[in-house]
This record gives C-alpha cells, sequence and structure tokens, in this order.
C-alpha cells in the first residue's frame, strides 16, 4: 500500500534532508543528527531552517490533505525534529470555514489546504499573515499569492481519466464542455463533494462567467454522471469499465498504475488550447495571522518546500514539485507542456459562491 512505502522510504530521505540543512555529509545508513545550534541565517537551506531539528516546542495545524497522503510526512517531521504537531485533518472547505468562525479564538498556526482557492479565501478576511521572501521566492509566481500570504507546496493537473480499453483520446472532445454533450449520458463520473473538483468549479466561473459555469455544470448533471466518494473511486471505475471517463487531478490514475501495472485499463487525458478543463492548480499552506508558534510554523512552512518534502510529493504522491530542482515523475508531462488556462490562481478564492451554486443546482 502506498501509506506502507511512504513510510519505508521517508526515514533516509528526511535524515539526508536534515543533515544537509547543517552542511554535514550523509553517512551510508543515513545516521547522523542535524545541529540545533546552527546560525539561523540557513533559513532557505534544504531542509528549511538548520535550526528546524530538534528544535521541540508544538505547532497545531489543520490539514484539508487526507492524511494517508501527508500523515507519513508529518510524522517523521514531528520524530525528526522534536516539534509535537497537532493535526487536525478535514475537508478542506470546511476547516477553512472553520478558521473563519474560530476567528482570533483559533488554535490553528498553518492551515495546509487542498487547493489554492481556500487559501485565497482565508487571505480575502485578513487570516493569512505574510510569509518570508526566502520562503516565498523558492516558488514561481503563478503558484504563490500575489501577496505573499500563501504559498503552494505541490501542484496539480486536473484531467480527464479514461476508460482506454473502449475508447482513444480521438474520442474524447476538445473541451471540458464537450461532455455535455448526451452521447456522454450515464458514462461519467465525478466527485462534487470533493475539494479538487470545488476549485476548479470555481475557476470555471471566474474563466468563462457565472452562467457559462452554470450551464456546464447544468449539463454534466443533466448526463446523470455516477457520484463518488472520492476521486480514487472514479479512477477504479474507469478501469473496471463502470464508467467511460471522470473528472479528476492526475495523480489518481498513476498511483493505480504503480500499484496494477500498466495493464490497468485507464488513462489521463489533458486537454489543451487553455481549456478549463486542464487547470493546474496547488497544494498550498499559510500562516494564520493568530499564529501563536510563528516561528515553528515558517520552519514548517520551509520544511514544506524542501528537497525533502518535494521529492516525497513527486515520488510517493505522484503530484508536481513546486520547486524547479526536483525532477519530476517519467509518466507525468512537464507543467509547461499542459495547455492550462492563463489564470491567478488567487482569484479563484470564491468557494462559497461555487458552493452555493452546487447547492441551487442540487449537486450537493
Amino acid at each position: 500500500m502506498l501509506h506502507a512505502t511512504i513510510r519505508r522510504a521517508l526515514p533516509a530521505l528526511m535524515m539526508v534532508g536534515l543533515l544537509a540543512a547543517c552542511g554535514a555529509p550523509a553517512t551510508n545508513g543515513g545516521a547522523g543528527t542535524a545541529s540545533a545550534g546552527a546560525s539561523s541565517a540557513a533559513g532557505a537551506t534544504t531542509a528549511g531552517s538548520a535550526n528546524t531539528a530538534g528544535t521541540g516546542g508544538e505547532l497545531t495545524i489543520y490539514s484539508g490533505r487526507n492524511e494517508n497522503l501527508v500523515g507519513p510526512l508529518l510524522e517523521q517531521y514531528e520524530q525528526e525534529t522534536g516539534t509535537q504537531l497537532n493535526v487536525k485533518y478535514g475537508d478542506t472547505a470546511e476547516l477553512a470555514a472553520t478558521i473563519l468562525e474560530e476567528g482570533a479564538n483559533s488554535p490553528a498556526d498553518v492551515f495546509l489546504a487542498q487547493d489554492a482557492g481556500a487559501l485565497g479565501a482565508l487571505a480575502d478576511e485578513d487570516r493569512l499573515q505574510a510569509l518570508p521572501d526566502a520562503i516565498l521566492n523558492k516558488v514561481d509566481a503563478r503558484f504563490r499569492s500575489p501577496e505573499g500570504e500563501w504559498v503552494g507546496v505541490s501542484g496539480r493537473a486536473r484531467v480527464v481519466v479514461y476508460d482506454s480499453q473502449t475508447i482513444t483520446e480521438t474520442d474524447l472532445p476538445d473541451t471540458i464542455f464537450g461532455f455535455t454533450d448526451p452521447k456522454w449520458k450515464g458514462k461519467l463520473g465525478w466527485v462534487p463533494t470533493n475539494g479538487s473538483f470545488q476549485a476548479f468549479v470555481t475557476a470555471l466561473r471566474v474563466l468563462e462567467g457565472e452562467e457559462r459555469a452554470r450551464e456546464w455544470l447544468e449539463g454534466i448533471k443533466a448526463n446523470e454522471p455516477k457520484v463518488y466518494d472520492n476521486n480514487t473511486a472514479v479512477v477504479q471505475a474507469v478501469g473496471a469499465g463502470e464508467i467511460q471517463a471522470g473528472f479528476v487531478n492526475h495523480y489518481y490514475l498513476l498511483r493505480q498504475l504503480k500499484e496494477r501495472g500498466n495493464s490497468f485499463g485507464a488513462r489521463n487525458y489533458y486537454l489543451k488550447n487553455g481549456d478549463p478543463g486542464a487547470l493546474v492548480n496547488v497544494a498550498g499552506t499559510g500562516i494564520l495571522s493568530t499564529a501563536k508558534h510563528k516561528p515553528a510554523a515558517e520552519q514548517f512552512v520551509q520544511f514544506l518546500l524542501s528537497d525533502v518534502a518535494q521529492r516525497y510529493f513527486a515520488e510517493q504522491t505522484y503530484e508536481y514539485p513546486v520547486v524547479p530542482s526536483i525532477p519530476l515523475d517519467p509518466e507525468l508531462p512537464a507543467l509547461d507542456e499542459i495547455q492550462s488556462p492563463q489564470l491567478d490562481l488567487s482569484k479563484i478564492n470564491d468557494l462559497k459562491g461555487t458552493l452555493q451554486l452546487l447547492q441551487d443546482l442540487g449537486i450537493l
């Protein structure tokens, strides 16, 4: 299973990164510790700050990312640094709403979100503080807040996963709007409750306007798509021939291919020409304006952009690293090859409007 694979691979990666932060060579066995007395001026080093290791203390994280995906990474960070992480897992949108409701009394120091939209919504309410340039400058400008209030930590492309046993790419429409054609009735799958799907709908509203977004949702709904609990279920249903196509992020298929091999009967289709269905979004993080453990929060965010964490996202969860020096999974097209729409991700912050639209149409 993915969780077990990650847990086996991570300790060595973590130790290499922590040693690199202190300028110490890693032994073949991965032994050694990072010096807690190293200069804090090394804040932009590989594993964040050199004094990340052994600082102790505690940090409260609200994570909209699934525990199966990021739990092993957070556990190893906790073990190697001595920092106690109090992690609350949940749906990204619900956690963002919780932070807003808690106001100044929120115990959260860091929000780890599944998509940029939720981070933008918090930034709009002045719930996030500006991040240091040493953090922001590690990431391309399109994957961070223009005001410096949040930063992407991994990239994910929207794709159409299709049944490669019965259809080919030439059978698929050139645009996401093509799937409203009645010929797709009963052949589609989606997860309206998923945060990444909701971020896509928000982007669709920004890119195409409210009426066009409503038309797409109504058209897909009229085609009676099968509703699944999660994106993995969509990909598995496509591979089993239960449906012909589904709307997911790119990495769900890669996980199935790694586990089942290339005989698995599904493939990803990347829409072109700036189509909204080719949106590249990010999972990201921000520090709350009311954070009680700001130095520890900054060290943690630095770590998420370290070589250790970026390799984890690239090699274990099959996402796009946002730090350019980290190699991609060979199965993935480069980000600059994806013909994604030109969109400031900070603009997809009206999650409330998207949820209302989905509710009005009876999709949620």
